[in-house]
């Protein structure tokens, strides 16, 4: 785990981030990332579950960290630090979740043409039931949901891009994943009839 060079500093938190914004001196990162790798690395391996996964994970906060430090204004790094790895680790995970690799036996796989046609007509039809929901929502909120779930972007990316308060931004998914479920719901029920 040890894949940065330990330099002893008595400098604190701040005084290292500070130095690395001016410097941009990975060994001052490097530091200031080492006493909390632990930290990270138990975050990681709460969410990711693999002890592989989990150290991939760590040296890619390091890596994301290197950027982002220089972008934001951090007061409190531990903190930070920890929100950080925990968004890293939920973006992974949103990520396999929209390509999931699953080994299936052939015996499982259905052959008929007509089954797959159905399951095409299906979604289709609920991919024109999601577009008109979608319309149906205010304008912010439905800018909200499409950054957030169509283009993956975290609460902070939404509101810095569309300059609405992080909580609005929160309540707007909120909202609107309920909205979208009860419109989806009561277009089913006019199809079905």
């Amino acid at each position: 785990m040890a894949f940065l060079k330990k330099i002893s500093s008595s400098l604190s938190d701040a005084e290292l981030v500070e130095q690395f914004k001016q410097s941009s001196d990975l060994a001052v990162l490097g530091d200031l990332y080492q006493r909390y790798m632990d930290l990270v690395y138990g975050v990681c391996l709460k969410y990711l579950k693999e002890p592989e996964d989990a150290q991939d994970a760590v040296m890619a906060v390091f890596e994301e960290l290197v950027t982002k430090l220089q972008k934001h204004q951090v007061e409190n790094f531990k903190s930070w630090l920890y929100t950080l790895a925990k968004n890293h680790c939920l973006m992974r995970l949103r990520s396999l979740k929209k390509t999931p690799v699953t080994k299936m036996k052939e015996e499982f796989m259905q052959s008929e043409e007509n089954g797959h046609l159905e399951d095409v007509m299906l979604r289709e039809e609920n991919f024109t039931q999601l577009e008109y929901c979608m319309a149906q929502l205010a304008t912010d909120q439905r800018k909200v949901i499409e950054a957030f779930y169509l283009q993956g972007k975290c609460y902070n990316e939404i509101s810095a891009e569309t300059g609405i308060d992080w909580n609005n931004v929160r309540s707007y998914i909120q909202n609107g994943r309920r909205n979208l479920k009860l419109c989806m719901e009561k277009q089913g029920k006019k199809i079905m009839v």
